[in-house]
């Protein structure tokens, strides 16, 4: 099947981009899990909006003193905390929909992720760099990283700002295939940081995508060379059938 558009009419109208997001993830994973071998694991990670990871509840009909109280303790003496000397903006990554894969040696470690970039990692400036950092990260432990975008509503080129926190720039497209030829800025990227005659460098895979054409299969790199095929085409058609999205949608 076929890339469609699932955020502009009209599928778009007719279906949830994130709803969709949600399950290619979840199939994704489902497709690693099928190939990765004993000690690994992969699983779906979907957060919309911020996430609450420690909650605190509070008591039907309790009011809650203006300061905390308790009878032992440094708070006894109803101190309570001076005002910040200084408030800056924080950009907070709201919207997070990947696959991250584990391996379980000494418990559940980190192995590689892949990334479904949403609207809103490519909305404002301090979204698309907050995005950005979130991969820089991963690649700088040493990490597998691929991250797809088929989000049509926004445009920005998050695999050229990505590298540019590197200070690397993209390669020119070849001439058979003209830079922005395939509109819209999607794309899908494989990325592998090596260790090679005792210099790091990054091996990264760039696939232009587009509406209307199949989507890729590409590698994600875990710890000692292992190597899974990312097959997007059949998991997006997996997807779009369990979804009951009719091919040309």
């Amino acid at each position: 099947m076929v890339l469609q558009d699932h955020f502009r009419p009209p599928l778009g109208m007719r279906r949830h981009w994130h709803a969709f997001h949600n399950s290619w993830a979840t199939y994704i994973a489902s497709d690693l899990n099928g190939g990765l071998p004993e000690g690994y694991f992969a699983e779906p990670n979907v957060q919309y909006g911020i996430e609450i990871d420690v909650a605190t509840f509070e008591e039907p009909g309790f009011v809650p003193p203006t300061t905390l109280s308790w009878p032992d303790g440094p708070s006894a003496s109803g101190w309570t905390a001076p005002a910040p000397t200084q408030t800056i903006p924080l950009p907070i990554l709201t919207d997070i929909v990947e696959v991250l894969v584990f391996g379980r040696e000494g418990g559940p470690t980190l192995a590689g992720a892949i990334e479904l970039v949403s609207p809103a990692n490519k909305d404002r400036p301090e979204d698309r760099d907050a995005f950005v950092t979130k991969c820089a990260a991963y690649l700088q432990q040493g990490l597998g990283l691929v991250v797809v975008d088929v989000v049509t509503d926004r445009r920005a080129d998050l695999h050229r700002e990505l590298l540019g926190r590197f200070g690397a720039s993209p390669m020119p497209a070849p001439p058979s295939e003209p830079a922005g030829s395939r509109g819209s800025d999607l794309h899908a990227d494989s990325f592998r940081p090596v260790e090679r005659d005792g210099h790091s460098s990054l091996d990264i895979w760039h696939e232009l995508l587009a509406i209307g054409e199949p989507l890729p299969s590409l590698p994600l790199w875990l710890p000692g060379a292992l190597c899974l095929q990312v097959d997007l085409g059949a998991s997006y058609t997996r997807t779009c059938r369990e979804q009951r999205i009719p091919v040309g949608a």
